[in-house]
This record gives structure tokens, sequence and C-alpha cells, in this order.
């Protein structure tokens, strides 16, 4: 009865949704082409599943680059590649480097097709890989580095199955905090000083702030915040970082700016040095946790966007709390920010009915994930509709009731039923 209810409850949806092509044939294909490259590309997908495996890897592969941001599309992985490619070809090899060898480990490891399909079991190889790079004291072409790139990655979908096995208790994400532990880790053993890995040793800034060019660099930190994520301080690879976004889920890339800029703003009101503003320090943890709460592991409405720049704000003061805490140990602060805070607003209980957080199981990109309540809500309205249209026919079959005089009893049994 249920399965027969949300077929029905389906096909009205879809009658209410799609265009007809008798009626605009011309806008619905061309909407339907450009559904093809929007959202997570669900036909692409299916497609894939049934090449080769190198197509499937690089379908996979992409989807990682991608699933940083959130975001499960090979086109967008696509443009976010060539963002990181146009900041420093060097660190991008290293990304895609880091990507494969976490993807294929995880094949190796029997994790699960569908979260390996998805990009799920490479985001965390990417950063690892673009961020070893980055922090590498020998610059840039120093082959040497992917050996340990190769090392660290191989064990993110360990670390990274470890992890889920404790979240999975709380229906948590793990995020980012398989690349957190195994870059600290590198890091940390490696030093300033070594012979063969030597890392960038990052001080506090104590240099008196600047205001020249004020209103021009701060606008430009929005995207260079959206681009740090990666590690990366050029407005260029932010804006080709923001358009791979857009075509995904506009939703998500509003959420990126808003996040970004909320960190900006945060970083102005704590008094932080102006280079560390403009070269989007600040913004790159607050931009994750919006995008986070924002509509991907809660529902779009106007609550949620609230709690999203909310989020964004408290995930800025904890990048400036962790920066002084992790520059003690000559350690970046990476993403534990977005980590720390975003898990906290996961947590987060409300008895209002508009801030839902999502199963796990059901997440998927915002607008996906605003229709499927949309149709929840209907099924479920005509599910009522129907158990209140069968008791009526039941209350007609049944042989009346002798009339006792009083009309409590009977008001007591409707209000029962």
């Amino acid at each position: 009865m249920t399965t027969a209810i949300n077929c029905h409850n389906s096909r009205l949806m879809d009658d209410c949704i799609q265009p007809s092509c008798e009626e605009a044939p011309g806008n619905f294909y061309l909407c339907r082409t450009v559904g093809l490259f929007t959202g997570d590309m669900r036909r692409c997908r299916k497609w894939v599943s049934r090449q080769n495996v190198m197509i499937q890897l690089l379908d996979w592969m992409l989807r990682g680059m991608a699933q940083v941001m959130f975001v499960n599309n090979p086109v967008s992985g696509l443009l976010i590649t060539a963002g990181l490619f146009l900041q420093n070809p060097w660190w991008a090899l290293n990304s895609l480097l880091g990507t494969l060898v976490s993807t294929a480990s995880a094949i190796f490891l029997g994790q699960n097709r569908e979260a390996i399909s998805a990009g799920l079991y490479g985001y965390n190889g990417a950063l690892v890989g673009m961020l070893m790079a980055v922090f590498s004291a020998r610059g840039n072409w120093y082959w040497w580095l992917l050996l340990p790139n190769m090392f660290m990655s191989m064990l993110c979908p360990v670390v990274s199955s470890a992890l889920s096995t404790v979240a999975s208790k709380w229906d948590l994400p793990i995020f980012t905090l398989p690349f957190n532990i195994l870059v600290c880790l590198h890091m940390a053993a490696t030093a300033a000083n070594h012979p063969y890995f030597p890392q960038v040793y990052s001080s506090p800034a104590t240099h008196k702030n600047k205001t020249e060019a004020f209103h021009s660099q701060l606008f430009l930190s929005v995207p260079v915040g959206v681009g740090q994520v990666y590690g990366c301080d050029s407005p260029w690879t932010g804006g080709v970082i923001l358009l791979g976004l857009l075509l995904s889920s506009p939703t998500i890339c509003l959420h990126a700016m808003l996040g970004s800029a909320a960190g900006v703003l945060t970083g102005l009101a704590l008094a932080a040095p102006l280079r560390d503003i403009y070269s989007g320090l600040w913004g790159y943890n607050s931009a994750l946790s919006c995008i986070a709460v924002g509509g991907v592991f809660y529902v779009i409405t106007w609550q949620t966007h609230l709690l999203a720049v909310i989020c964004a704000l408290f995930s800025a003061y904890m990048t400036s709390a962790s920066s002084r805490l992790m520059s003690v140990l000559a350690l970046p602060a990476c993403t534990w920010p977005f980590c720390l805070s975003t898990l906290i607003f996961l947590l987060f209980s409300s008895e209002i009915p508009a801030i839902c957080r999502l199963p796990l199981s059901v997440v998927s990109y915002p607008e996906e994930n605003l229709r499927n309540r949309r149709r929840l809500k209907a099924s479920q309205a005509v599910r009522r509709s129907e158990q209140g249209s069968g008791q009526e026919e039941e209350e007609e079959k049944a042989p009346p009731k002798e009339n006792t005089g009083t009309d409590y009893q009977s008001v007591e049994e409707r209000g029962s039923v």
C-alpha cells in the first residue's frame, strides 16, 4: 500500500514539475540538456558504471576533487582541477596523485563501492597531496615528495573507515578529519629542518596593518578564501572554483561566498593582520562550515540560512584560536576549525520543525534535499487523505449504533480514531 502511494505521488510530482514537450519543447530540451551537467549528474554516473575501469576511475577522481566542497559532480571537479593548475601545476599534480592513490587504496581495501564512486574516498587524498606540496620547503618539482604523498594518501581510507565507525554511532560525517590528522602527522614527523622533506614554518604575523587598496583587496579576499580550501591564494583560482560550485548547486556557491565573507568580517572585528585576511586564511573554514549547514546536512529554510551564517562566524573564531594553539607546535590550523565547529552545529538539537538535519543516508546537494523533503511531505499528505477516505468508507459500511442519549461517547470515539 505504501509503495503504491509513493509511486502515485511521484507521478503527480513529475506531472507538476516537468513541462510537456507539446507546450514548450524548446525550453524543455534546453532545461534537460543543462540538467545533464548540474546537480550530481546521476545519469552520467549510471553511464560510467557500464564503462571500463579507467573511465570509472577518472569519474571517481573528478568527483573526489569536487567533494572537498561537498559537490558530487565530475564537471565541477574538472573545473576545480583546472583552477588548481592555474594556481600551480605542481600542486595540482600532487593533488591528483593523492586522489588517485586514495581512491585506489579504498578499492583495494574493499570499501563501499557506492561511496567510492561518489568520490567520498578521494577528497581527503586530494587535500593531503595538495597541502603537502604547499607546505614543502623544497619548492616545485621536488619529485621525492611524491613518496610520502602516496603513503599518506594510501592511509586516507584507513583513517576514514576508522573514524566513520565511531561517527556512525551519532550519524555524523567525518568531513576532512583524516586530512587534518595525516598532514599534521607528516609535518610533525619531518619538521622544518628535515634533510629530505623540510616543511615551511609559519610563525604568527607581527607586521603592521596596511590600508592601501583596502576595499579592492577586501573584495578579492572572498574568492581567495574559497580558493584557500585547497591552499590556493589566487583570486582567479577562487573564481574558477566558485564557477564549478555554481554549475552543480547555486546554493552551495552562495553559501561559499557568504561563509568566506563572514570569515573576512570576523577577521576585521578581531583586528587580524590584513595580510592574513587578504590571503584568505580567515575565509576557507567559514566557507566550508556555511556550506555544510546551509543546505547540505540541513534542509534549506531561512532558519538554516541564519544558522549557517552563525556557524561560519563561530568557525572564524575557532580559526583564530586554533591558529594560535597550533603555531606553538609549528603546525598549520588546516581545517580543524571547520570540522570542530560544524560537528557541534550538527549535534545541535532544536524543536523548530524548519531546522531539520538530514540522515547521512539521504544527504545530497541542497536543491535535491529540498525536493526530497517536499516529495516526502506530499506523499504523507496523500497517505493521510487516503487513510481518511478509507476510514469514512468503513464507517459507512458499518451498521448504525443505537443512540444512548448522550453525545460525549461518540465524540470521544471520533477523537480516538
